[in-house]
């Protein structure tokens, strides 16, 4: 099987080209971590019954995402009951955790479709696959509003003459994982700016 085309936004081309001209008091921002505990992953109304189909090959994926990333932890050990928000908080700074957050996605647009190659004498074909989600993350234990992130992608997959099931998750998930990565570089970035000031 040929790898597949992958694209996506320039967004993460951007947020890369910022840290490398960001000075270190930036840098070392970008280090902080924090907890996220994936709450649901969901689709939007308007994608029918595909975007339900989707949730369960998309679910895994994001899960995976989310634990890959270098600024997330997945795992609290030891962790007082969430109910005692004094303890907790200073639980996570103990641990040296920025925050902890529920995190929810909604998968928001999908297409497929199977197109001819250009340059295929033998009728073979390609599957593309186009996806955008979106994350919504609120505080543990407040359960406030902290953060909104989007992402989408495009892959573009050589199937031979003939659609398998195995080719169409495969590039489901690497629609998700490009998407999410998308997502959760926009996440970071608003988690990283100060908190507004209080109102008076």
């Amino acid at each position: 099987m040929m790898r597949p085309m992958r694209s996506r936004s320039l967004f993460p081309l951007f947020v890369l080209l910022l840290g490398v001209l960001a000075g270190p008091a930036d840098a070392a921002k970008a280090k902080k971590k924090y907890f996220f505990e994936l709450a649901e992953v969901k689709a939007a109304d308007e994608l029918g019954k595909a975007g339900k189909d989707l949730i369960p090959v998309a679910q895994t994926q994001v899960g995976k995402s989310i634990a890959s990333h270098e600024q997330i932890v997945v795992t609290l050990d030891g962790a007082p009951d969430r109910g005692n928000a004094k303890a907790f908080k200073a639980y996570l700074k103990k641990k040296k955790l920025a925050g902890a957050y529920r995190v929810n996605v909604e998968l928001i647009e999908f297409e497929e479709e199977v197109e001819d190659k250009d340059d295929s004498l033998n009728k073979e074909k390609r599957l593309v696959v186009r996806l955008s989600l979106r994350t919504f993350g609120e505080t543990i234990p407040d359960r406030v509003m902290a953060f909104s992130g989007e992402g989408s992608a495009t892959v573009k997959l050589d199937i031979g003459k003939k659609l398998r099931p195995r080719d169409r998750e495969y590039a489901i998930n690497q629609a998700v994982e490009l998407a999410m990565t998308d997502a959760l570089a926009s996440s970071m970035q608003k988690l990283a700016k100060p908190p507004p000031p209080p109102k008076k």
